[in-house]
């Protein structure tokens, strides 16, 4: 295929190329009621008209490969290898080129383990191909990319739907893979996740934001992004900008001066519950994927661009990995019309309608719990996470923070002596309160496999930060609400004190640098009722804002009717329509705990599907929610790549669907820890990663009627 010619500028693609107001009035109509189908009355192609969906016009920009490219931003292998991010001409006014790049960069080492002994440039990254030998060079990526919003107008939506359409694609044999972002991420928030190996198997890659997309409102300048990372104020942004509060200058401004320095961010604080139209956002990301090929593709009669695929022509695989996997479970599930051929998902953050069929086992004992949704199990850890980590059962858990050692255990100390003048945790002494917080988290269904996590899950903030993002979602909370006291904010770097104005404004590389949920690029996580004012959550008060996070549990624990109303909205049913479908999951996720989503997923699945059922659970030993942590001490000796696995079950399931390849039953997969000293594990070797099995002998997971059973 032709090599694309790097093309400098933005270019604006119509919303239809048919004539006239009547003819795009017509298109329009048909698209709907046919769903993009050929025009049967008249027997020939229909016009290739833009979904409804879109707001706006869409963006292209073509690569070349060299200088820029679909994959790397013209890093290459080595760049986004490198510890210094790429460079800004003018930090204060960065272009969109370069916010691209840095975005590029940010997302790409966010969700792999990028350290050479832990597998970057051998097991995965640019260079290496889909065989796994290193053959790619630089591994940059020629091709095309289509950005637009899906919005109903009004800008208070605006998903990021983006599409990348590789040099090497084959029109003749089509695919698409999905690469929904994972966390909030903006819209390349799973271009390593997913997004690499479909451009490497020559698939256009379907990418959206979810309607989180790192919409970030600076309160005090009133400056918001647009889709391409660029800023402009609220006022000239219009319905334009990823995300902007819905309030009035003057409330806004009201509550600047009571809260100094404080942000809005769009997955907290749209008022949308977006976690509920997840599905809905990828399945709109494939249609524009189909637009944008035939754009590229389709027959041209006169000047009318016509449609060459009609859904359904697409092998069109749903990837991605953490919430970015749960859309896309979600969106499978959704899924009447055919858009969507196959699901590989890793790590799915999942909210189930649980049938009363589902059971789970790990060698053949009742787990603690399984099933809850998120909000549940996240605000139990946030309580007391920072108590169980001074349990001697999580002794020599990994340090995950620049706090001194006795900051850390000052504040777990506190946090246990709250909890037990509270009842929620029991002991005369702190090794006793600890103990019975990390029994408790057991008995809600943490693994034992995650004690050494509970510590670095709440010190990263990774815990904190998704219990106040997802509690505000959940109860439709605006910014101006306070939340259980909790803001977003900039804050002293010595004191923790929020209010400070920042030296250097995180507005104009927040899109490259941030990933939507604070503390991120400078912003931080602020309890405004601290013992003397609003600081830092973790310094605000002694037990580090234990009323706060008490606020959030209460929330669910009380049935708030918001939050049950939310919760319920987002919950899914297992049924994947015969689909094949793979899951991946660590057995040490600390973060969405396996007994949480993997294994009731697929009791669920068992149960919705029965015998037509085509899922199969690929559960990792010794693998945990966040790879980019294996180059941190503690975390190389003790945890594997999870992401290794996430590639091999996209190559079974392309051998599955190309070649009829049985894919592998369920199994724990008994992936081996590296070992040696932390900070300086061997390196990673296939010793460590056993493949997935075809015949799993006494590995196998069974299902019967709903009832799972692990191996231990």
């Amino acid at each position: 295929m032709k090599r694309f010619a790097r093309f400098q500028s933005l270019q604006t693609s119509p919303r239809t190329a048919a004539s006239g107001a009547f003819a795009i009035l017509a298109a329009a109509t048909l698209a709907a009621c046919h769903g993009g189908d050929d025009d049967s009355s008249s027997g020939g192609p229909a016009p290739n008209t833009l979904p409804a969906f879109v707001s706006g016009s869409v963006n292209t920009q073509t690569y070349d490969g060299t200088s820029d490219d679909l994959l790397t931003a013209g890093l290459g292998k080595t760049g986004l290898a490198s510890a210094s991010a790429p460079g800004i001409a003018k930090p204060a006014a960065p272009t969109s080129a370069e916010l691209r790049r840095l975005a590029i960069y940010s997302n790409y080492r966010a969700l792999v383990d990028m350290s050479a002994n832990g597998g970057y440039g051998r097991f995965w990254g640019p260079n290496v191909d889909l065989n796994g030998n290193d053959t790619l060079g630089e591994g940059k990526i020629a091709g095309k990319e289509y950005i637009a919003y899906s919005d109903d107008g009004s800008g208070t939506q605006n998903v990021s739907l983006l599409v990348q359409i590789p040099a090497s694609f084959d029109p003749d044999q089509p695919c698409i893979v999905t690469a929904t972002s994972s966390g909030s991420r903006g819209v390349y928030g799973a271009i390593s996740a997913a997004g690499e190996w479909g451009l490497k198997r020559g698939c256009a890659v379907a990418y959206n934001d979810k309607g989180g997309g790192n919409g970030a409102h600076e309160l005090a300048t009133s400056l918001v992004t647009m889709i391409d990372g660029t800023l402009a104020s609220t006022s000239l942004a219009g319905t334009k900008a990823i995300f902007k509060a819905n309030a009035s200058a003057s409330d806004l401004a009201s509550f600047n001066s009571a809260f100094p320095n404080r942000y809005a961010y769009k997955h907290a604080h749209s008022q949308q519950n977006p976690e509920a139209s997840w599905g809905k956002n990828t399945l709109q990301a494939i249609q524009f994927a189909y637009w944008a090929l035939n754009d590229m593709f389709g027959p041209v009669s006169g000047s009318t661009r016509q449609v060459r695929y009609n859904k359904g022509d697409i092998t069109t695989i749903a990837a991605s990995v953490s919430n970015g996997g749960g859309a896309s479970l979600a969106a499978a599930e959704q899924d009447t019309d055919g858009w969507i051929t196959a699901v590989v998902v890793g790590e799915p953050q999942i909210n189930l309608n649980l049938p009363s069929q589902v059971s789970v086992r790990q060698g053949g004992v009742p787990v603690g719990s399984f099933g809850r949704p998120l909000v549940d199990y996240t605000t139990l850890a946030n309580l007391l996470q920072p108590c169980a980590a001074l349990a001697p059962a999580a002794a020599g858990a990994p340090y995950l923070t620049t706090l001194a050692v006795s900051t850390t255990n000052a504040i777990r100390t506190a946090r246990c002596a709250t909890l037990a003048t509270n009842g929620f945790v029991s002991g005369g002494n702190t090794v006793a309160q600890a103990t019975d917080a990390l029994n408790q988290l057991h008995q809600a269904g943490y693994q034992t496999d995650s004690d050494t996590l509970h510590a670095p899950m709440w010190d990263s903030q990774a815990v904190p930060a998704v219990a106040v993002t997802y509690v505000d979602a959940y109860m439709k909370a605006s910014v101006l609400d306070n939340l259980c006291n909790f803001s977003f904010g900039t804050t002293n770097a010595v004191t923790g004190a929020a209010g400070v104005t920042p030296i250097v404004s995180p507005m104009p590389t927040i899109f490259g640098t941030g990933n939507g949920i604070p503390p991120t690029s400078g912003i931080n996580l602020v309890y405004n009722a601290g013992t003397t004012g609003a600081a830092d959550h973790r310094f605000a008060t002694p037990d580090a804002s234990y009323a706060g996070a008490a606020c959030m549990r209460a929330l669910w624990t009380n049935g708030n009717p918001t939050m049950v109303d939310s919760v319920n909205a987002i919950r899914v049913n297992a049924n994947l329509r015969g689909k094949p479908a793979i899951i991946v999951q660590g057995r040490a996720d600390a973060l969405v705990p396996i007994n949480h989503a993997s294994r009731p997923y697929l009791g669920a699945n068992r149960v919705a599907e029965g015998s037509k059922s085509q899922l199969s659970l690929y559960e990792i030993m010794n693998g945990q929610h966040f790879d980019a942590f294996l180059s941190v001490a503690g975390f190389d000796t003790r945890f594997i790549p999870v992401h290794y696995y996430d590639i091999q079950a996209l190559n079974l399931m392309w051998n599955h669907l190309k070649n009829n390849a049985p894919l592998p039953p369920s199994q724990v997969v008994r992936a081996v820890a590296r070992g040696g000293t932390a900070g300086a594990a061997p390196a990673l070797s296939t010793t460590n990663l056993p493949p997935i099995a075809t015949d799993p002998g006494a590995n196998a997971i069974t299902v019967s009627g709903g009832a799972v059973n692990v191996p231990n």
